[in-house]
């Protein structure tokens, strides 16, 4: 029976389960999470080599002009040394591990969520998934309020495929796309895109593009050739949160 047992284990009939509890279901980017791991022994002995949480998102893949959705991981924890799991023993595993600063926000159709794995040598690895939303740090939710301030609409968030030419960590980016509806603005720009190139909690790198709006036909002949465009590479830091609408005022109009 033992024999028959250890091969239905290995197609994951049987064998050891998984199961994350997370604190709450709701985090600020860069905040520690905290948990327990629950294994759950099935009907043999198993050796567990790892147990590892990954923070995974979407995003916007194009090729072919086809738009894909595809999946990337954040960042990979070990949170455990190999143990053993013996027949129906049940082994909670207490973690705390920190978010990345930049984990993406889950606003629109952006998602994260935590994969747990178990690591078993010749065998299925049993998995669970548990999604989680994301907030902005202060400083992040700080520069898209100020930019709410001077007369942008928040339109779309969405996670797109990074362009090779943006050295970003990961394959995407997070793009914060903003209409502006009162102020100076209204009438001389169609849009303003926000991405965040990295940050932490006290400062973010940010690639800003100002798109003006078409008039003439010189206008129109410029939007075509992507000649209404301007991208500025800017730092902000918490230094610069008092004076942060003035900042992002005179950058965007210099570019008016």
């Amino acid at each position: 029976m033992s024999f028959f047992n250890k091969i239905l284990a290995s197609f994951g009939v049987g064998g050891a389960k998984v199961d994350t509890k997370l604190e709450k279901a709701e985090y600020v980017a860069g905040e520690t999470m905290r948990g327990e791991v629950e294994v759950y022994g099935g009907n043999i002995e198993q050796q567990i080599d790892s147990i590892y949480l990954t923070v995974n998102t979407t995003y916007i893949r194009e090729s072919d002009d086809k738009k894909y959705t595809d999946n990337a991981a954040v960042k990979q924890y070990k949170i455990t040394s190999p143990f053993t799991i013996g027949v129906n023993e049940t082994k909670v595993i207490p973690f705390e591990i920190n978010l990345p600063a930049d984990t993406p926000i889950t606003y629109g159709n952006t998602q994260v969520w935590v994969s747990t794995g178990l690591d078993i040598k010749n065998s299925v690895d049993p998995t669970d998934k548990d999604f989680i939303a994301i907030r902005p740090t202060r400083l992040v939710a700080q520069i898209l309020e100020a930019i709410n301030q001077i007369g942008f609409k928040l339109r779309k968030v969405e996670c797109e495929q990074a362009s090779s030419k943006i050295h970003s960590s990961y394959p995407f980016v997070q793009e914060f796309e903003f209409i502006p509806t009162n102020g100076v603005y209204r009438g001389k720009l169609d849009e303003l895109e926000i991405l965040f190139l990295s940050q932490t909690e006290k400062s973010a790198e940010i690639l800003m593009q100002v798109d003006r709006k078409a008039r003439g036909f010189g206008g129109f002949l410029a939007e075509a050739l992507e000649m209404d465009e301007s991208h500025i590479r800017l730092s902000i830091t918490a230094q610069d949160l008092p004076n942060l609408q003035e900042k992002l005022k005179q950058i965007i109009s210099n570019h008016v």
